[in-house]
């Protein structure tokens, strides 16, 4: 898209020789003789740099730059000034304007600096798109799951997000960390500021501490050139540390020393440098434990775990699976042009019983497999990864009618039994109550079938 450029000066040969340049570069070029004219001008059509002179009759430069901050104060302003002038130009940067020129008039330079205002523009209308994409993507009403668990958990996240305080992110692997990192960050006052990450799992110590320290040319084999870290590179917004309970126990030391006090020294340098960043952590390892065997520091422990947020593994919000298997495949029908609109019951239940090992990435990389190949418009269990439908192969196929209608009765009573014990944490009041049934006669039924 050509950028359009306003330009203002109650010289006609200024303005004709500056249009002419211009509309030779592709801009689209329009002209004013004074202020009054540039302001009603850009009624009509907002400009993407407006160039104008200083001394003009009606009102002058000085006056439009003015009523610009007040009304439009996204237009970058260039002021055009004689050598003697220069003062007032000074004012003008100082009041907001992006550039001066001084007369007598170059044209290269005017292309160079107004050629640099509109890709700094182009790169601003983009970041604030893609600011504004992730912001929709990690909005609070984006977040599925609709269980008193995962509720209770979103309205955390949300009260947190407002904050600036540390948090500490727990929960298996795939339950969905990293997307409660990035909903805290976009929804959070640094939303604008940088959000950077490091997996501090694959990372060798070494590496890990240049990667979030930086270092200086000539530190150790390999380093040519100076490098910032992600510390730096994240000042001013936020830093996701996401396995932080695999990092050594040296590497915890230094980590401890930002923390407490907000400054550090590139590896191989001796200048301290200072940062003001908020630190979201994840693991999927036990801290606790860890501290018991020495494996993590206990006062790291307590900087990271100023708020902690347990995300729960997915086998334990089961209610939740039906509206994330909705959710992925509306995904992934855009993705690859399908049309899936339904799930069938059957095939919805097996996806709703299996314990899912990968949790939420696990299910999605299920429903993405199912997209990409199925050939209908709705799922079937035919359609189902072997690892689901083998349920409803071996529920068809175990059942042994020389057994004999009663036992068969028997062993299914047994198998109900036994999952309802699971899925209430094995707690007989809360089992019972499940499949309503009168605690005596579960406790016999427990009792008949020699269940534990």
């Amino acid at each position: 898209m050509k950028s359009k450029i306003l330009i203002v000066d109650d010289e006609p040969d200024a303005l004709e020789l500056m249009q002419e340049l211009f509309e030779k570069k592709g801009y689209i070029c329009k002209t004013a003789c004074n202020g009054i004219e540039a302001l009603q001008a850009i009624k009509n059509d907002e400009p993407d740099v407006l160039i104008t002179d200083i001394r003009m009759p009606e009102m002058d430069g000085m006056q439009l730059l003015k009523t610009l901050n007040k009304e439009h104060p996204h237009i970058p302003v260039i002021m055009v000034t004689a050598h003697g002038t220069i003062e007032t130009a000074v004012e003008a940067m100082k009041l907001g304007a992006k550039d001066y020129i001084l007369k007598p008039l170059r044209l290269e330079e005017i292309l160079t600096k107004v050629e640099r205002i509109t890709q700094l523009n182009s790169l601003i209308k983009e970041n604030e798109y893609l600011l504004n994409r992730l912001q929709q993507t990690y909005d609070f009403t984006n977040m599925i799951g609709k269980t008193d668990k995962i509720q209770q958990l979103f309205r955390l996240v949300k009260d947190v997000a407002s904050t600036n305080t540390t948090v500490l992110i727990g929960g298996e692997s795939g339950v969905g960390k990293e997307l409660i990192a990035n909903a805290i960050h976009y929804n959070s006052p640094k939303a604008k500021r940088p959000f950077v990450k490091v997996n501090c799992g694959v990372l060798a110590e070494s590496l890990l501490e240049s990667e979030l320290f930086g270092h200086m040319k000539g530190a150790f084999t390999g380093a040519i050139k100076d490098k910032i870290g992600r510390f730096e590179m994240a000042d001013g917004g936020t830093l996701f540390l996401d396995e932080i309970g695999d990092i050594s126990l040296n590497m915890q030391l230094k980590l401890l020393r930002v923390l407490q006090e907000g400054e550090f020294e590139r590896v191989g340098g001796t200048e301290t440098i200072k940062v003001d960043v908020r630190i979201i952590a994840a693991t999927n390892r036990d801290l606790k434990k860890a501290i018991k065997e020495g494996k993590f520091r206990q006062d790291l422990y307590y900087r990271l775990n100023v708020i902690p947020i347990e995300v729960p593994p997915l086998r334990e919000r089961n209610e939740d699976i039906k509206y994330l298997v909705y959710h992925f495949m509306e995904k992934f029908n855009k993705v690859y042009g399908k049309n899936i609109t339904e799930v069938t019951p059957k095939a919805l239940d097996l996806l709703e019983n299996y314990d899912y090992p990968g949790n939420i990435r696990e299910l999605e990389n299920f429903i993405e497999r199912i997209v990409v190949l199925s050939k209908d418009d709705t799922i079937d269990v035919d359609d189902l990864p072997t690892t689901i439908s083998a349920g409803a192969t071996k529920e068809s196929t175990e059942i042994d009618l020389d057994m004999g209608f009663n036992t068969l009765i028997e062993n299914y009573e047994k198998t109900i039994i036994e999952k309802a014990l699971r899925d209430n944490a094995f707690n007989k009041v809360k089992t019972a109550q499940k499949l309503n049934m009168n605690r005596s006669t579960l406790n016999s039924k427990l009792k008949k079938y020699e269940i534990e």
